[in-house]
C-alpha cells in the first residue's frame, strides 16, 4: 500500500488490521502479535459498544476511526524506525501498539453513565484511559513492568503536559512514546476528512467547556496557529520523528515521499482557502463525509444555530 489510507479502509477494522499486520511481518516474520490482536479486537468492542459494562463510545471527533489511524501510522513509524536501524525489540514495538489503542479509550462511559458523549472527560480522558488499561492488563496477567511502560507511552499523548514531564523507565519506552505521541497527531491531520472533522471537534471542546471558540468557523480559523505549536512539538519534543514515515514507504512500496506530511500540507492549503470565505459560504467548501451536514444538525438541536 504506497499511498495513505482512504476513508473506507480506516472505517473498516479488518483492513486495518491485514495492513498491520503485513507490516509486523515485515518488521520481524516471527513477530508475537497475540496481544496487539486481543486489544486491538476489544478496542474496536468498546467503541462499538459491545464491551461488557460500557456504552458505545459517541465522541464525534474521537471515534474509532480516529483511533485506527493512529493505530496504523503507529505501526508504519516503527517499522520506519528499524529500517532507520534504530533497535527496538518486540515487547517494545507491543508496548507501544498496545499504548496506541487504548491512547483515547479514556473517552468511554460506562453503562451507568448516560450523561453527555463522553467529551465531558476531555481534560482527563489520558489518566482515564490508563486506568482502563492497567485494569485490562492486569486481569490478563500482563506484567506490571509492561503496564507501567504502556502508561508511559500513553502520557506522551497528553498535550496538557510536555513531554519532559514523563519519566520514562528507559530510553526505548521514550522512543515509543515519542512515535505514538507523533502517530496521534500527524494520523489525524493527515486524515482526508481532517478539516470537514475539525467541526464534530468543536462540539467535543464546547461539551468539555474547554477553549474559546465561539463557533465552528473561528475553530477553523485558528486551526493554522494550532499547526504551527504542533509542528514545534513534533520538531522538538518528539525529535522529528515523523521523517521515519519516509523510511517507511520507501522500503515498503519503494517510493520515496512522505505521504502523511503532503496531506497534512494539502489539508492546510485548502485550509487557508476556506478560511477566506465569510460565514454563510465556508462550509459549502467542505464536502468530504457528509460530515457538514451532521455538524449543522447538531448545532441546530444544542441551539448553536
Amino acid at each position: 500500500m504506497a499511498s495513505m489510507n482512504e476513508p473506507a479502509e480506516t472505517a473498516e477494522p479488518s483492513r486495518v488490521w491485514a495492513s498491520a499486520l503485513e507490516i509486523l511481518r515485515c518488521i520481524d516474520p516471527g513477530f508475537d502479535v497475540s496481544l496487539v490482536e486481543k486489544v486491538f479486537t476489544d478496542v474496536v468492542r468498546l467503541f462499538r459498544g459491545e464491551y461488557p459494562g460500557y456504552r458505545k463510545i459517541r465522541t464525534p471527533y474521537h471515534d474509532l476511526t480516529h483511533t485506527l489511524d493512529v493505530f496504523v501510522c503507529a505501526v508504519r513509524l516503527m517499522h520506519g524506525a528499524r529500517v532507520a536501524g534504530l533497535a527496538l525489540s518486540q515487547e517494545d514495538i507491543t508496548r507501544g501498539l498496545v499504548a496506541a489503542l487504548f491512547h483515547d479509550i479514556g473517552y468511554a462511559q460506562e453503562a451507568v453513565d448516560d450523561s453527555g458523549t463522553g467529551a465531558q472527560y476531555t481534560p482527563v480522558h489520558v489518566q482515564r484511559g490508563i486506568g482502563f488499561m492497567g485494569r485490562y492488563l492486569a486481569a490478563k496477567g500482563v506484567s506490571l513492568e509492561f503496564i507501567h511502560a504502556s502508561a508511559c507511552i500513553m502520557l506522551a499523548t497528553d498535550h496538557r503536559q510536555g513531554f519532559s514531564a514523563v519519566t520514562f523507565p528507559d530510553e526505548h519506552t521514550a522512543l515509543m512514546g515519542r512515535l505514538v505521541g507523533t502517530a496521534d497527531l500527524v494520523g489525524q491531520m493527515a486524515d482526508r476528512q481532517y478539516l470537514e472533522k475539525l467541526l464534530f471537534l468543536y462540539f467535543e471542546f464546547r461539551e468539555a467547556q474547554e477553549g474559546d471558540f465561539g463557533s465552528m468557523q473561528e475553530l477553523l480559523r485558528r486551526t493554522g496557529d494550532f499547526y504551527q505549536t504542533t509542528r514545534k512539538r513534533l520538531d522538538e519534543e518528539f525529535g522529528g520523528a515523523y521523517r521515519l514515515l519516509a523510511q517507511h514507504f520507501k522500503a515498503y512500496s519503494n517510493v520515496e515521499r512522505n505521504f502523511y506530511m503532503e496531506s497534512i500540507a494539502k489539508n492546510l492549503g485548502y485550509l487557508d482557502q476556506v478560511i477566506r470565505q465569510d460565514e454563510a459560504d465556508y462550509l459549502s467548501m467542505l464536502k468530504r463525509g457528509g460530515i457538514v451536514e451532521q455538524a449543522v444538525e447538531m448545532a441546530r438541536s444544542a441551539g448553536y444555530l
